[in-house]
């Protein structure tokens, strides 16, 4: 059982310390100015990753351990521009008697089974019977299901973590119906549609066994075109399903609204907002503007978040700012906790 974890380095500056840990990435290097080479590793448990070096005898390890492999390391932590990290004496492959995956794999904090209850519930609120469906034959497929409530909505950034995809998807659903009032340009089922499925194609972009990572078809293709597909193929089962009622009842097929299709369609390639962040498109429709913002805040929110909690677990003060977040390109700065030593102090 793991008795260190990386979000608590900081308690470990310069110690020595003895842990299981996944390997995220490893490659051997070499060094600079020659001299030989070097191997570097990206660690990883529940709590986030950090980078290891090891710089002597190492052959048996790399011959041994690849990515995705748990092991047990020995050595020691160190702050290196301004970030922890891990000098390695000795790693070996962990048994599996010694590894319990609940300490490697984060998960989200709130109630899987509730929150996908909740999620259900407004799509089965819909007005749109249509849209209706086609949400269900997502949240119903036996395949594409289970792993829309399990997947992370990222591999390192925002809702990294076993059940992030649902936590981002019905945090963005409720956002999405608390700002509807004041837009009334925008379709409510389509909107909530959209956010639901904006997603849809992590499920296959994104694997999640032992650490986060991307699939072949998530690095070819990428969620917002796997998403496109799924979306085509999912209407063309409604209306097969709705030929075939027809021709038993005699009447004329129920078939899924091109246009509706195409204005969903279009949520799902823009949604990302900016040609630069790899949307096909940008947002032209209420719907697809109103989505691409709210997600985008969202996201940003969540890694907020985990930023100030990084802060806080790295020994920072109240007048730190956060180390600099790549993602959002800046660094953040905690203002209510910098209002509550204020308070403190007084």
């Amino acid at each position: 059982m793991k008795d260190f974890f990386i979000a608590d380095a900081a308690r470990f500056d310069n110690q020595s310390i003895t842990s299981f840990f996944c390997i995220a990435t490893i490659g051997v290097r070499d060094r600079k100015g020659g001299g030989g080479q070097y191997l570097a590793l990206t660690l990883a448990d529940k709590t986030g990753q950090f980078e290891a070096r090891m710089w002597d005898d190492f052959a048996e390890a790399v011959q041994q351990c690849a990515e995705g492999s748990y092991v047990k390391a020995q050595g020691q932590v160190s702050k290196y521009q301004g970030k922890f990290q891990i000098t390695l004496t000795k790693m070996r492959l962990a048994a599996d008697s010694e590894i319990d995956t609940a300490d490697f794999v984060p998960t989200t904090k709130f109630d899987v089974a509730e929150m996908n209850t909740e999620l259900r519930g407004y799509v089965d609120a819909f007005s749109n019977h249509h849209l209706r469906a086609l949400v269900l034959a997502f949240l119903d497929d036996p395949l594409i299901g289970p792993a829309f409530v399990t997947a992370p909505a990222a591999k390192r950034l925002h809702h990294a973590w076993i059940g992030g995809l649902l936590e981002h998807v019905l945090m963005l659903v409720r956002v999405c119906r608390a700002t509807l009032p004041f837009y009334p340009e925008v379709d409510p089922d389509l909107l909530v549609a959209g956010a639901i499925l904006h997603d849809i194609g992590k499920v296959r972009e994104l694997s999640w066994r032992s650490n986060f990572n991307y699939t072949l078809e998530g690095q070819l293709i990428g969620h917002i075109s796997i998403a496109q597909g799924m979306l085509h193929e999912k209407i063309a089962g409604l209306n097969a399903q709705a030929i075939a009622a027809a021709e038993s009842s005699e009447t004329a097929p129920d078939l899924f609204p091109d246009r509706l299709r195409m204005l969903l369609e279009h949520m799902i390639l823009s949604h990302h907002g900016k040609l630069e962040f790899g949307s096909p498109k940008l947002p032209m429709t209420p719907e697809a503007m109103l989505l691409s913002a709210l997600d985008d805040l969202e996201a940003k929110f969540q890694t907020l978040r985990t930023e100030f909690a990084a802060s806080k677990a790295a020994g920072k003060s109240a007048e730190d700012t956060t180390e600099w977040v790549r993602s959002m390109d800046r660094a953040l700065f905690n203002s209510q906790e910098y209002l509550a030593a204020e308070v403190e102090e007084s």
